[in-house]
């Protein structure tokens, strides 16, 4: 440790403290600790904001780089124009032509005094114009909410603001980041904005010089080919390509959360923990059908319109008191509609008389406008009742260095691919496709503890920018997951006693997501479309407490090395299946212990997890083996766990062949080292499949 670091300073002072009797010296002391640890604090910040700000690689957009871009505009005394997202009708729709003539402007053509921001960032900034995208708007009303998301899609805004001192700085060109599949894409745009009549037509702020809402909507816009792409969408695809978080969707008219007060208690508590943690949270009113498309009910709430929530907050009923008063909490949120106006007319509302119940400093803490803004507050059992769906995007915790639970972050970018030839095919389509079912990607991860909480997100590439060719419909996606062998290598390629732990309904979203509490084992996750022969790419996010050694499961079966020929390459494939031991007794004394099975074939063993105190134990464990001597048994052993030494309860040994019997055998356990005739008490319960074929397990 370095003489000079803050901690080793500290050091020393306490070490004068203990030589001084002085109150004096320890005012100082605690001055002096306090100062430097402010100090060790601001380089533990200079160091987190460099690691956020280089942390990440980013891909230029169309290979565009924005630094490079406005220094030689700079450079040349000129103002950016966009050859990749030009302003021109090209840019605006690929099918309905507006009726009005389009005029695009500059900032400083609209008003006099043009910023990004003005008096900060708000989620009351944003209005939607005449563009069908409340869902993208809606997202950047979430997005304004949490500093540390916006500063990164809206990276190093400060240089990129206007500068009044020094306006030959300004280039008239915008750099904007979004997450796309894993990465983080740079897009650049110019400065200039659709108009019709000097006024902007698309999102604008309140404030008339305020133009962030209006960049960041074009450079989405330019992400996905054209500003009509963006018209109908899913205000969670938006957050997810803001913040890379976890999509979760709700369907609030089921899971009884509007008639079960412990379910709809429950959520209220998920989702308060994922909005205070910083999380984002968004709803909507599915409409029966395109005719009640944003129509009014009659609570003032629009269907087919997407809200965002900006607080989860539990209110507290009546006067605080320092020692006793009668005091109560209400689930709340607060929502904003993306128009800026129309609001909910029920309980609760901006003047009804609910609010008589909440003091003065509580309705400031809250802060409570009774204004027709578009803001709101509803009970989260009105919530529940009049919303029908809710996406709730998660930042999920991977930091180490958080007093919150940290999770174990894997991810991997895949495709669904066609290709003639069976074992080369990766879009086999869902599991009712069982000839090809098992054609489609798999990956393979381990629950190492005896239950784990896991979290899966499978995410298809966005299909927007395919309106153009009549498409952009997102797939059918969902996946799969089996419990498999504890030593399984290589793909499946039948379903052979495999257990289907898990699975995601099929629908046609941008992102599914699954939580499952899973035991101890190896699993396979098979993501797949709905139908097979679809091509696409994805991203498949994993999420466990401990590490899970998640990859793809890439070869079908072993494959021929130089050492092949001097080793021998496998003849037979064997599975194992135990499902339980019986009768197993001590030779020290009566009574129970703690069981586990070592199953071995040639060079390879597999272990199981141990039960306790038990003479009867249930295992349900697979092991699969490629056998290269068919002569060689296949052993399965019964031990009992002990501090020092394990004891050896008894044996089966196995010869397997294609012929042999499928079903399921009672095996009684004998000894070893030449007393295999010996009989030990206990039976095995278990089943064996073996092939010549090495693609049939």
């Amino acid at each position: 440790m370095s003489q000079n670091s803050p901690l080793s300073l500290i050091l020393v002072h306490s070490t004068a403290f203990y030589r001084s009797d002085s109150w004096n010296t320890l005012v100082i002391l605690i001055f002096g600790i306090i100062f430097k640890a402010a100090l060790l604090i601001q380089v533990l910040e200079a160091v987190q904001f460099r690691g956020e700000k280089m942390g990440y690689p980013v891909r230029y957009f169309s290979s565009q780089n924005y630094h490079e871009l406005k220094k030689e505009c700079i450079k040349d005394k000129k103002l950016f124009e966009d050859p990749e997202f030009p302003a021109s009708d090209e840019s605006l729709f690929y099918r309905t032509r507006p009726l009005q003539q389009i005029d695009w402007r500059r900032p400083g053509e609209l008003c006099e005094d043009p910023h990004l921001f003005v008096d900060g960032i708000s989620h009351h900034d944003l209005h939607q114009g005449k563009l069908g995208n409340c869902w993208f708007v809606a997202a950047c009303s979430c997005l304004a909410l949490r500093k540390t998301l916006w500063k990164k899609v809206i990276p190093n805004w400060r240089k990129q603001e206007w500068d009044t001192k020094h306006p030959n700085k300004y280039a008239g060109i915008f750099h904007f980041q979004f997450w796309s599949l894993g990465e983080w894409v740079d897009v650049v745009i110019d400065d200039r904005l659709p108009c019709v009549d000097g006024n902007l037509i698309y999102c604008h702020s309140n404030v008339k010089n305020e133009f962030w809402t209006a960049l960041l909507e074009k450079a989405y816009a330019k992400l996905s080919d054209s500003y009509e792409a963006l018209d109908g969408g899913n205000t969670a695809d938006a957050i997810v390509d803001f913040t890379g978080a976890v999509a979760e969707s709700f369907d609030l008219t089921e899971g009884h959360y509007r008639s079960n007060l412990i379910e709809q208690a429950r959520l209220f508590e998920g989702i308060y923990k994922v909005y205070t943690r910083g999380g984002l949270i968004s709803c909507y009113i599915k409409p029966s059908s395109i005719s009640d498309m944003e129509t009014v009910t009659p609570t003032g709430l629009v269907k087919g319109h997407a809200y965002s929530v900006t607080k989860v907050k539990k209110v507290v009923l009546g006067e605080k008191t320092l020692c006793f008063g009668k005091t109560s909490k209400l689930f709340m949120v607060r929502m904003r509609n993306p128009w800026g106006s129309r609001e909910w007319r029920g309980a609760w509302s901006d003047e009804s008389q609910e609010w008589k119940r909440v003091s003065k400093s509580e309705k400031e803490a809250l802060g409570l406008t009774v204004r027709n803004d578009g803001e709101f507050w509803m009970t989260f059992e009105d919530w529940c009742t009049n919303f029908t769906h809710a996406d709730v995007c998660r930042m999920i915790n991977t930091s180490s260095l958080s007093f919150h639970k940290t999770w174990e972050k894997e991810e991997v970018r895949g495709s669904w691919t066609k290709n003639p030839e069976p074992l080369l095919n990766r879009s086999g389509g869902c599991f009712n496709n069982k000839i090809t079912f098992f054609q489609n990607p798999q990956y393979v991860f381990d629950v190492s503890k005896e239950e784990e909480e896991v979290l899966i997100s499978l995410q298809q590439k966005d299909q927007r920018v395919r309106k153009k060719e009549g498409k952009g419909d997102n797939f059918i996606i969902g996946f799969e997951i089996l419990k498999v062998e504890l030593n399984r290598q290589y793909r499946i390629h039948k379903l052979h006693g495999q257990e289907r732990a898990a699975s995601t309904q099929y629908m046609n979203l941008r992102s599914m997501f699954l939580r499952k509490i899973l035991k101890k084992g190896r699993y396979v996750i098979i993501p797949t479309t709905f139908h097979h022969g679809i091509i696409s790419e994805f991203i498949l996010r994993l999420f466990t407490d401990e590490p899970s050694h998640f990859r793809e499961l890439l070869h079908d079966k072993p494959t021929v090395t130089c050492w092949t020929f001097l080793q021998g390459y496998p003849q037979t494939v064997a599975q194992v299946f135990v499902r339980s031991v019986e009768g197993i007794q001590r030779s020290e004394n009566s009574g129970e212990g703690d069981l586990y099975l070592i199953i071995k074939c040639e060079r390879e063993s597999v272990r199981s997890a141990v039960c306790k105190k038990t003479n009867n134990a249930v295992f349900d464990i697979r092991a699969i083996f490629y056998q290269k001597n068919i002569s060689e048994t296949i052993k399965v052993q019964v031990w009992e766990s002990h501090i020092m030494c394990d004891q050896f309860l008894g044996q089966v040994l196995l010869a397997t062949s294609p012929n042999d019997p499928k079903e399921e055998l009672s095996l009684q356990l004998h000894g070893k080292d030449g007393q295999e005739a010996k009989k030990m008490p206990g039976q095995i319960n278990l089943k064996v499949v073996s092939s010549n074929d090495l693609l049939e397990l």
